[in-house]
């Protein structure tokens, strides 16, 4: 379980499954925007007796002193006045700080869940994979839990988020599509999507592009290529080789500390 010194308040709590890239987005914009705060990892399922106090029913959560926040999005503007200036996720100026939100709805809407399905499609059979994926840094009893229910915790994901054959196929189609547009927006050689700053748009594809990508600087540890499936390690090769897949691992490389 990560955690950062407390030395400045107010302090903040990040509930989180681990594995997760849409808690990773919000991991990142603290990381990125320097503001101390704890990690509360949890095995799914199990989220639900943390996230039900704050109204959420998935994560992440942002427990912060005044109000709790339940979409990745939301924190991000918040974590984002909350910074001392020295590093911003939105531009100052209205027409960039609008192409950055329009960026960053297209990932959260589109990429994120495509990601997800087509990812799980692969890796939800297979017990240790989830395992690391989603016990590590997790309460003891929570291990226990998944140790006794994967079979049932599995089926639920499955079915919430209809990981089936079509539904991989549809995600990957729809993935390649919004690679295709990252690549052309990248096409005249500008090194962030809005500006010459990295935003919240960069961040967000770079997250959420991740479970397609298997980026190293990931937070979480992640598998290698030849320990996977390999119509999903060929197809990881083959994004990875594109210009939007060269530019979220460069944004890992070089963004993520």
């Amino acid at each position: 379980m990560k955690e950062q010194s407390l030395d400045r308040s107010p302090s903040y709590r990040l509930i989180t499954i681990p594995i997760s890239h849409y808690c990773e987005k919000v991991r990142w914009a603290l990381d990125w925007l320097q503001i101390p705060y704890i990690e509360e990892r949890h095995v799914p399922l199990f989220h639900r007796l943390a996230t039900r106090p704050y109204g959420g029913k998935s994560v992440p959560v942002l427990v912060a002193p005044e109000s709790a926040l339940v979409d990745s999005t939301d924190i991000l503007h918040y974590l984002n006045g909350k910074s001392d200036g020295s590093r911003q996720l939105y531009p100052t100026q209205h027409n960039l700080r609008q192409e950055v939100e329009e960026w960053e709805e297209l990932f959260d809407s589109q990429l994120g869940v495509s990601a997800r399905c087509w990812a799980y499609f692969y890796r939800l059979n297979d017990r240790e994979a989830m395992r690391r994926g989603w016990c590590e840094g997790t309460p003891q009893i929570e291990k226990m839990g998944f140790a006794i229910a994967f079979p049932l915790i599995r089926r639920i994901v499955q079915k919430s988020l209809n990981v089936t054959a079509a539904s991989a196929a549809t995600s990957l189609e729809k993935i390649r599509d919004i690679f295709d547009k990252v690549s052309q927006r990248l096409s005249d050689g500008r090194p962030y999507l809005i500006g010459d700053n990295f935003s919240a748009a960069d961040l967000t594809f770079a997250a959420l592009s991740a479970p397609t990508l298997l980026p190293p600087e990931y937070p979480m540890k992640l598998p290698q290529l030849d320990v996977i499936k390999s119509e999903m390690a060929t197809t990881i090769k083959e994004l990875r080789a594109t210009p939007a897949g060269a530019y979220a691992l460069r944004l890992y490389r070089e963004h993520r500390h």
